[in-house]
């Protein structure tokens, strides 16, 4: 019978198999599609950078404008001031007008090679000796910018542009500087971005300190970027970059400096990409969503194999177990919602199944028959030999020879043993194995009745194991049993008439072996012959004949009290069960050809 099918790995069906194949096809599509989508991010990213550094530069040419412009003044003034630093009062004079007419100016003033300024629009005593501005002036006679935190007048930060001042043989005399409140950026004209990303402007100097925003400063930590510090942004050149905000907020930075490694003006606005509160989900969305689609499509593909190709085939299957299983019962096959492929498969196994069950059906009367048969011919011998049983005994009668009598007495008796065998036969036998423990166990049975008389009294000791045999192992093993028991009756009383013990016993070995053992009691000496004037050894010729016939070797023990017949023989397997090479009964011929 076909085994039960054991519990199936879900990784070994079609539809995972299908789902996975998919995956592997759509996955290169897949991983093209996120390099596109990350390069079409990075290609926006770099256009908004590059927007932004527009934008920061429109928004920061008004201040670099008038730094020019406030550059040029200091220009022009350092050419006009010496002729005038004789007389502190026009001096001071001359650049109290100036401040009047550029009223952004927070402080003009004239600063000797001394460091005290006396010559200035506030009319007031300065002392720049202390302030590294002097110092870099006195050296670089050129231009010089400076941010200031607090400025000497207005408190404030103040840019400070200074020029030297020479004489009129060159000699250096001084510097002129001209303090520009730094309040914050001037946006050109021109410059400002749209209202979804709104410019956000900070101006810090060259250590990083943050000097104006146009945010208030407790939220400039918007407008900064996070991964990097302000002081590693003074550089000579404009930059754009993409950074997370010291608030966690992706943004876009650009960084341009207005004046040289002094002053520079830091630009963001939202990232392109992913600004606003959703930044995290919106930057995922160019790598999730293709595969959201990659796995949708596995599912999707999946769910229609399983509807169009895997239902179908579950049930088909589950017929087919159990139609392999014994049961014959083919139930609901009908896959009319199938592809014809499915279909033309369900047509053909229906098909299929027709014809087994009907040939089974054909097969069981076949078997039915011969059984029956089997079972007329051993009924049939049986009453013949039944037959032949009472011919003897009436011949018996007529006799007036005692030992004829005993002869055919004896004859009788064997003839009603193959008789017994072949009734528990016909009672008991298949066509390919005879149960030998109910065989065996009915003959001793039999035997020990026929030879119970009052003056015989036998106590039986029956041990059989549960063996199957085939016919011609079986037939032979019953006549050997029934031709060692009929012994064994004869020797287990005594003269005293006293009860006898007979143990009988059939034995597996290993599987392939078994042991019969007939073992009684015996309180006297084993005559040479029997009383009945049979030919002495008979009965152990024809159990060695048996014994042969089987495939077994005959052992014999005696010991106080005792006496015991033990044949070991191997189990013939039961597929020889239709190799019938030697007929029942044969061996019962064998032992009369000895001269």
């Amino acid at each position: 019978m076909t085994k039960p099918p054991t519990r199936r790995n879900p990784a070994d069906g079609l539809g995972f198999r299908v789902a996975f194949l998919l995956a592997i096809v759509l996955l290169p599509l897949t991983v093209i599609s996120v390099v596109k989508s990350m390069t079409v991010i990075e290609e926006s990213r770099g256009r908004s950078e590059a927007a932004l550094m527009g934008e920061t530069l429109r928004a920061a040419s008004g201040e670099l404008r008038y730094i020019q412009e406030t550059r040029g003044a200091a220009k022009v003034l350092s050419k006009s001031i010496w002729p005038l630093v004789s007389d502190n009062g026009a001096c001071s004079g001359f650049l109290r007008r100036i401040l009047e007419l550029e009223s952004h100016f927070s402080l003009v003033a004239f600063v000797p090679v001394s460091g005290v300024s006396t010559c200035n629009s506030a009319g007031r005593v300065f002392s720049f000796k202390d302030d590294p501005l002097y110092l870099r002036a006195a050296q670089d006679r050129g231009t010089s910018f400076a941010v200031k935190a607090v400025g000497l007048v207005s408190g404030t930060s103040v840019l400070v542009i200074t020029h030297p001042v020479f004489d009129d043989a060159g000699s250096y005399r001084g510097f002129v500087s001209l303090s520009i409140p730094h309040s914050g950026i001037r946006a050109a004209d021109d410059g400002g971005a749209d209202g979804k990303r709104p410019l956000t402007m900070i101006t810090f100097d060259k250590r990083g300190v943050v000097l104006t925003s146009t945010l208030p400063l407790d939220d400039v930590a918007l407008a900064i970027p996070g991964d990097r510090s302000l002081a590693t942004l003074a550089v000579e050149n404009a930059i754009s970059f993409s950074a997370p905000s010291a608030a966690g907020v992706d943004r876009t930075f650009s960084v341009v400096p207005l004046v040289r490694q002094e002053l520079f003006a830091l630009g963001s606005w939202p990232d392109a990409v992913s600004g606003g509160q959703n930044a995290s989900v919106i930057a995922s969305a160019p790598v999730l969503v293709p595969f959201l689609m990659w796995i949708a499509s596995v599912v999707v593909a999946w769910l229609a194999v399983q509807r169009q190709v895997i239902r179908h085939i579950q049930k088909l299957g589950r017929s087919m177990i159990s139609f392999a299983g014994g049961s014959r019962h083919v139930g609901d096959i009908d896959v009319s919602g199938a592809p014809s492929e499915i279909r033309e498969m369900a047509e053909a196994y229906e098909q299929m199944t027709d014809t087994i069950l009907h040939d089974e059906a054909h097969l069981e009367d076949m078997v039915h028959q011969k059984e029956v048969l089997l079972r007329e011919v051993h009924h049939r011998v049986k009453n013949n030999l039944q037959l032949i049983a009472s011919i003897m005994n009436m011949q018996m009668r007529r006799t007036s020879s005692e030992e004829a009598r005993a002869i055919m007495r004896g004859l009788q008796d064997r003839v009603m043993s193959l008789a017994t065998i072949h009734r528990e036969l016909y009672q008991t036998a298949g066509l390919s194995d005879i149960h030998a423990d109910e065989l065996l166990s009915t003959i001793v049975g039999q035997i020990v009745k026929l030879s119970d008389r009052p003056d015989r009294r036998i106590s039986v000791h029956a041990d059989f194991d549960q063996i199957r045999m085939v016919p011609d192992q079986a037939v032979p093993l019953a006549l050997l049993l029934s031709e060692a028991v009929t012994n064994a009756l004869k020797y287990a009383v005594d003269s005293e008439h006293r009860v006898a013990d007979l143990w009988v016993s059939l034995k597996a070995k290993d599987g392939s072996r078994a042991l019969l053992a007939i073992r009684n009691t015996t309180r006297q000496p084993r005559p040479v012959t029997v009383a009945t004037n049979e030919p002495a050894g008979l009965g152990t010729q024809l159990i060695a004949a048996f014994a042969m016939q089987i495939g077994g070797t005959v052992e014999r023990r005696e010991s106080d009290g005792t006496y015991e017949l033990a044949i070991d023989f191997g189990l013939r397997p039961l597929s020889d069960s239709e190799d019938r090479r030697q007929p029942p009964g044969e061996a019962a011929a064998t032992p009369e050809r000895e001269p």
